[in-house]
């Protein structure tokens, strides 16, 4: 068994080398930041005239922040993929890393820029639109939640595609898809009964409800909604680490 004290000081080089190449290549997270600002500011008066004041501000600052953060699938499967295909891979097989040390010291970092992302949209809806937030530490959860789960989706699909193209595709039709169908953007109650009786089989579905649920300080709803978003990034990460390792448990070349 590893020693506790010598698998955290792998780690800890592990994130600062992580963090650097993220920071070396800042336009997808720049972009990833500042876009949805735009969208949120362009698309709320459409959102005001639908739905009121109240309900317009929360459905632009909500539906924003899931679709937004869904693209942002691109930062955490990039980070795994660059290192695939610059054939680092292979090298770390020589280590004594684990799968789990790998996974980890990618995390931190892409963690890091997911909750900035959305605790920027959400101070921009509050400062800017005058969003109300009566209990933010429930928020809090609920946007920790979501981003591991878009954490976890994004390191599954950092181990199974092939191609930046491929990941290109994934994280664009795959993202736009489960915010549209769970009602990210547009609101369920306005939408074709069937998308209503299909999206709880997507996540964005359920970041979505925890959020308005945690805008509306109804605690036990937003419980539930991290609870199966906690639950869809246990079952991704454990796919993730079993593809990162051979049959002999080994980190394997991908």
């Amino acid at each position: 068994m590893t020693p506790p004290r010598e698998s955290a000081t792998r780690l800890g080089v592990l994130v600062r080398h992580n963090a650097l190449l993220m920071l070396r290549e800042p336009g997808p997270l720049l972009s990833r930041m500042i876009l949805p600002l735009v969208f949120m500011t362009l698309l709320r008066p459409l959102y005001l005239s639908a739905q009121g004041s109240t309900a317009g501000t929360e459905q632009a600052v909500v539906g924003t922040l899931v679709t937004f953060s869904l693209l942002a699938l691109s930062i955490s499967g990039n980070a795994i993929l660059t290192e695939r295909l610059g054939r680092t891979w292979d090298r770390l097989r020589g280590t004594p890393l684990h799968p789990a040390e790998l996974l980890l010291g990618k995390a931190v970092p892409v963690l890091t820029a997911l909750l900035a992302q959305q605790l920027l949209i959400i101070g921009f809806g509050v400062c800017v639109f005058g969003l109300r937030v009566p209990r933010p530490f429930l928020l809090l959860g609920v946007l920790l939640s979501w981003s591991c789960t878009l954490l976890a989706l994004g390191a599954l699909l950092g181990v199974l595609v092939r191609t930046m193209g491929e990941l290109s595709a994934a994280y664009d039709i795959g993202g736009m898809l489960l915010s549209s169908v769970g009602g990210a953007l547009v609101p369920l109650s306005v939408l074709p009964a069937w998308v209503a009786d299909v999206a709880p089989v997507s996540p964005g579905y359920w970041a979505a409800h925890g959020l308005r649920a945690a805008l509306a300080g109804d605690a036990s709803t937003a419980a539930v909604a991290c609870g199966t978003l906690f639950g869809v990034a246990v079952v991704c990460a454990t796919l993730a680490s079993v593809r990162l390792q051979g049959r002999s448990g080994r980190v394997v070349a991908l």
